[in-house]
């Protein structure tokens, strides 16, 4: 507890140094991935600083994550969030093609990563922000990226790595607009072991609402190549999970992925469910601070 004390007041001191008029006004943008899907970037924070690339999860958007966009300590760095395809502000093309192939979402996360011009990002992916990490290590390999953080990250859709919700993921697509609805107000709450304020919990619901029916239906089947990814990633990769994941089995997906790579860094958070960095968004945000200074930025 101390040695923790200790680091956040040199953190906290860092960051009174750090002058604000070097956070620039937060900027948004588009860029175009490999087959012409559209994608809504957004930018914050130190221009100047190391890139985080923040990749939110199923039904989610960029107002995932607010509270590391807001964080005091991670102004430091330049932060970019965009919407996955078929989600927020992004294109939503119709039909099955534009989804099932995770390569397509890996195109994406390299799309962004060229379009931003940014330099040996750390990429950050909660849930299926994960698989589209994977996925672009296995597509691109990590010679362009520092590092990656999975957050309560699924590793592989495997029977037992995800917790089994049939009537949630039939309800999301149901052509019911009311069944639509509560099944995605249904599958938001259970990524909360304790729920955010009702703001915040109401706001990621409109998020889901505005997700593409098409891509909900497709996502179960994506192809995912976590396997060929993991194995060959190189770069250090820290993997944040929730004790309490009513939607991806903890214990079962770390021991997969570390048996996959086992350089992979763990932390569990006892207390939290499938949502960690915005149940505990302080504890992250340290983390993650934390870990972005230990790699080499060469």
């Amino acid at each position: 507890m101390l040695t923790y004390m200790l680091t956040a007041a040199v953190s906290a001191a860092t960051l009174f140094a750090f002058p604000p008029d070097a956070v620039a006004a937060p900027t948004s943008y588009r860029v175009t991935s490999k087959d012409g899907v559209k994608l809504a970037v957004q930018e914050s924070g130190n221009p100047d600083g190391p890139p985080i690339i923040f990749i939110h999860g199923l039904l989610g958007s960029r107002l995932n994550w607010e509270a590391q966009v807001q964080s005091p300590e991670l102004r430091q760095y330049r932060i970019i969030t965009y919407d996955l395809r078929g989600h927020g502000l992004s294109d939503k093309p119709p039909g099955a093609e534009s989804y099932h192939d995770g390569r397509r979402w890996a195109d994406d996360l390299e799309a962004v990563i060229q379009g931003s011009h940014s330099k040996r990002p750390v990429v950050v992916g909660w849930s299926l922000g994960a698989v589209v990490i994977s996925n672009y290590l296995a597509t691109y390999g990590d010679h362009d990226i520092a590092g990656g953080v999975y957050v309560d990250g699924v590793v592989e859709l495997a029977p037992e790595q995800i917790v089994d919700h049939p009537e949630v993921y039939r309800d999301m697509t149901s052509p019911d607009l009311k069944t639509h609805l509560d099944g995605e107000r249904t599958f938001v709450g259970l990524c909360f072991n304790r729920r955010p304020d009702d703001d915040t919990f109401n706001r990621l619901v409109a998020n889901a609402a505005m997700a593409s029916w098409d891509m909900q239906k497709e996502v179960p089947t994506m192809t995912v190549f976590a396997a060929e990814g993991l194995s060959k990633a190189h770069v250090p990769l820290l993997f944040i999970y929730g004790g309490h994941d009513a939607l991806v089995d903890t214990p079962t997906t770390l021991a997969r992925a570390t048996a996959l790579n086992p350089r992979i860094a763990t932390k569990v958070y006892p207390d939290a469910g499938h949502a960690s960095f915005i149940e505990e968004s302080d504890r992250f945000n340290h983390d993650l601070v934390e870990f972005v200074r230990s790699l080499s930025w060469k």
